[in-house]
C-alpha cells in the first residue's frame, strides 16, 4: 500500500482541523455574549449567533466565496473542498463582532439581513482585494502588499467598521446614558459563561491563524505553523496580564471581564502576523493589545458608544494596531502599506455597511423600542427565555 501525495493529503486535514478549532469560536461568542447580558437577551444573543453562522456561511457558499477568489479551482495544494471550508469559518465572524457589540436592543430579522449582506457581498469584497482575486490590482486602491496573514484588518476590522455603523444608526440600549451625563452600569449576566466563552474563543484562535499559514506538510511549514500559535498564544497571554494589572491600577478592582477581554486584545493584535515575528514581540504586541482594551472602553462610552462586549476596543482598535505592528516590527514590510491597506478597508466597509444598515433599518427597525427592552428581547423576539425561574433585571 503506497500513500498518494500525502502532502496534500496532509494539507487537506490540517485545513479541516483548522476550519473545526475556529467553529469552536462559534459557541466561544454565543457563550461570551450570552454572559455579557442580562438574563433577559440570553437566548436572543444564543439565537443570533446561531442564525450567523447558518447564514453568513450559506450566503459565503452561494455567493461570497467565487466572488472573493474568482473560482472554485484556483486552489491545489490541497482539497478545494478543504479550502472553501476554512476560509467559510472565517466570514461569521465578522458579522459576530457586529451584533455583539449591538447586544440587548437588536431585533433578530434586520440582522439576519444584514448578515446575509456580509456574507455574499461585504466581507468577499474585503477578501477579493487582499487574499483573492483583487478586483483593484493596478489601481490607486490596490492593497494585495498588505501583510495581514489571518485578518486583523480583513476579518476584525471589517467587522468593527460595520458594528460602529451600526452603533451610530442604533443608537445606546435604554437607560445606558444619564441626562446628567453618568453612565449606568449594566453588569455581566454569568461570568462564568463570560469566561467559557473567552477561553473557546482563544482556543479557536490556534486554528484561526496557524490553518492561514496554509501548509503543515513540509518541515519549514510544520515549524512556521507551531511558530504562529505559539506567537498567538504569546501575545493572548501579554494581553490578559496587561488587562489585569492596569484595571487594577485604575480602579484598584481585579476585573475578570476587562482581563479577558484585554487577552482578545492581545490576540486580534497578533493576527495580522504571527508567523513574521520571533517569540517575543508577541508580548509587546499583545501587552499594548491589553492596553488598548483598558483604554479604549472608557472613550467609547464617552461619546455614548455602547458596546456591551467591548466589540470595538477589541476588534476595530486592536485591528488597526495588530496591522500596524507588522509594519513596525517586521523590517521587509512597509508601515505605509499596512496604513493604507487599513484605510483603504475603512473606506469600503464603513459607507457600506452605513448605508446598508440605513436601509434595512427603513424597512425592519433594526432598534428594540424602550418597552420591548425594558420586557427584554427573549419575550419580545423569541418567545422564550433562557432563565424563566429567574427574576429579570430591568
Amino acid at each position: 500500500m503506497t500513500l498518494d501525495n500525502p502532502s496534500y493529503i496532509i494539507d487537506t486535514f490540517f485545513a479541516i482541523f483548522a476550519m473545526t478549532l475556529i467553529i469552536f469560536m462559534v459557541p466561544g461568542f454565543a457563550m461570551l455574549e450570552a454572559g455579557l447580558v442580562r438574563t433577559k437577551n440570553v437566548t436572543a444573543v444564543l439565537t443570533v449567533n446561531v442564525m450567523i453562522y447558518a447564514l453568513a456561511s450559506m450566503s459565503f457558499l452561494l455567493i461570497g466565496y467565487e466572488y472573493a477568489f474568482g473560482s472554485w479551482t484556483h486552489q491545489d495544494g490541497m482539497s478545494q473542498y478543504a479550502f472553501f471550508l476554512f476560509q467559510m469559518a472565517f466570514v461569521g465572524k465578522v458579522v459576530n463582532i457586529m451584533s455583539g457589540g449591538v447586544s440587548e436592543r437588536s431585533r433578530i430579522l434586520p440582522l439576519a439581513l444584514f448578515t446575509i449582506i456580509v456574507g455574499a457581498f461585504i466581507y468577499p469584497t474585503i477578501v477579493n482585494i487582499t487574499w483573492g482575486a483583487n478586483f483593484l490590482s493596478d489601481t490607486l486602491l490596490d492593497i494585495s502588499g498588505l501583510a495581514d496573514l489571518a485578518g486583523s484588518t480583513v476579518i476584525h476590522s471589517t467587522g468593527g467598521w460595520a458594528l460602529l455603523a451600526a452603533i451610530l444608526i442604533m443608537g445606546p440600549r435604554r437607560g445606558r446614558y444619564k441626562k446628567n451625563g453618568g453612565i449606568k452600569v449594566i453588569p455581566a449576566s454569568s461570568i462564568p459563561l463570560v469566561t467559557l466563552g473567552a477561553f473557546l474563543l482563544w482556543i479557536g484562535w490556534f486554528g484561526f491563524n496557524g490553518g492561514s499559514v496554509g501548509s503543515i506538510s513540509s518541515k519549514e511549514n510544520a515549524d512556521a505553523v507551531a511558530l504562529t500559535i505559539m506567537n498567538t498564544n504569546t501575545a493572548g497571554l501579554a494581553g490578559a496580564i496587561t488587562g489585569w494589572l492596569l484595571t487594577y491600577f485604575r480602579y484598584r478592582k481585579f476585573d475578570i471581564t476587562m482581563m479577558l477581554n484585554g487577552a482578545l486584545g492581545g490576540l486580534v493584535a497578533v493576527t495580522a502576523g504571527p508567523d513574521r515575528f520571533d517569540m517575543y514581540t508577541p508580548i509587546l504586541i499583545g501587552a499594548i493589545g491589553g492596553a488598548l482594551v483598558v483604554w479604549a472602553v472608557p472613550i467609547f462610552d464617552k461619546f455614548k458608544m455602547d458596546d456591551p462586549v467591548g466589540a470595538l476596543s477589541v476588534h476595530l482598535v486592536n485591528g488597526i494596531w495588530g496591522t500596524l505592528a507588522v509594519g513596525i516590527f517586521v523590517s521587509d514590510v512597509s508601515i505605509m502599506t499596512q496604513l493604507k491597506g487599513i484605510i483603504v478597508v475603512g473606506i469600503i466597509v464603513f459607507p457600506i455597511s452605513w448605508i446598508t444598515i440605513f436601509i434595512i433599518n427603513k424597512f425592519f427597525r433594526l432598534r428594540a423600542d424602550d418597552d420591548e427592552q425594558l420586557e427584554g428581547i427573549d419575550a419580545t423576539e423569541c418567545g422564550m427565555e433562557a432563565y424563566p425561574e429567574f427574576k429579570r433585571t430591568i
